[in-house]
């Protein structure tokens, strides 16, 4: 039985992706994580012996602390987060049952630089379609929530990059782009090792809807009309951005939950007498 203020493995994983997931706190030490240098996806790293500093950070939020097997470090952070008006559970069991009950994990070190306020930078072409918007909503959802993208003109992207110490992705040359047939969402999962059935699924649509590859996917064709019909819409690509979001929520929960259930109408019933 978890304790009163811990929160299951199995619980825990149905919270992974979503976008009203709670804060990850990972308050391993540098030992433990140096034995495997991979998180939680979108967790974020503190030293658990300078809370006091860091917990007002997250107020107004709810929090999920993890260590290495959920004991003094997770659940002393979370006590104090929880003292400090921070609603917070440690993960029963900590790093290592995640990694026991194959829970998903995040490739650490692929990531970016973070900049000084932790948040990653990335940068692309501007007037987004498909990648440009499936890649930002994999890396809020999966490994930096805070991140930052930044679209420009697609003569300026690597000159943003270097001056603004940004990440180019989807564009021809750089490291997060196309490889083969693999597009640049594909390329993501794979470096940062997110290796789970309902991303890749996800994965074949984005890729067939990006590559004019309809045949892959019967759902590609209706993210490539919708993300066509998004485009339209908004004229500001952070708006676009934040409008299709959702969108990609709704395709991913349906990677996840909802593959097997159809619809139809009328309803199938019992004849009229």
């Amino acid at each position: 039985m978890p304790g009163p203020d811990s929160i299951t493995i199995a619980q825990f994983s149905r919270l992974i992706g979503l976008p009203d997931a709670p804060i990850i706190i990972d308050v391993r030490d540098d030992e433990d994580y140096a034995s495997d240098p991979r998180s939680v996806p979108t967790a974020i790293r503190r030293d658990y012996r300078t809370v006091a500093e860091w917990a007002p950070d997250f107020a107004g939020k709810t929090a999920i602390v993890t260590c290495q097997r959920g004991l003094k470090l997770s659940q002393g952070v979370a006590a104090w987060l929880r003292q400090a008006g921070i609603p917070a559970e440690s993960l029963e069991g900590g790093h290592e049952a995640w990694v026991a009950g194959g829970g998903l994990l995040r490739n650490d070190a692929a990531l970016p630089a973070r900049k000084a306020d932790g948040r990653t930078v990335w940068v692309t072409r501007a007037r987004p379609k498909i990648d440009r918007i499936a890649c930002p909503w994999l890396i809020r959802r999966f490994i930096d929530r805070d991140a930052v993208f930044l679209y420009v003109a697609q003569s300026e992207v690597l000159n943003v990059a270097e001056r603004f110490n940004a990440t180019p992705f989807d564009i021809d040359g750089v490291f997060w782009s196309h490889r083969g047939e693999m597009c640049s969402f594909d390329v993501m999962l794979q470096e940062f090792g997110l290796d789970a059935a309902p991303l890749k699924r996800l994965a074949t649509i984005v890729r067939g809807a990006d590559t004019d590859r309809l045949d892959l996917s019967p759902q590609s064709a209706g993210l490539l009309a919708a993300s066509l019909g998004f485009s339209r819409m908004y004229r500001d690509d952070l708006q676009q951005l934040d409008a299709t979001m959702a969108l990609y929520d709704a395709f991913y929960r349906w990677c996840r939950d909802a593959v097997a259930e159809s619809h139809n109408w009328p309803n199938a019933g019992p004849r009229d007498a």
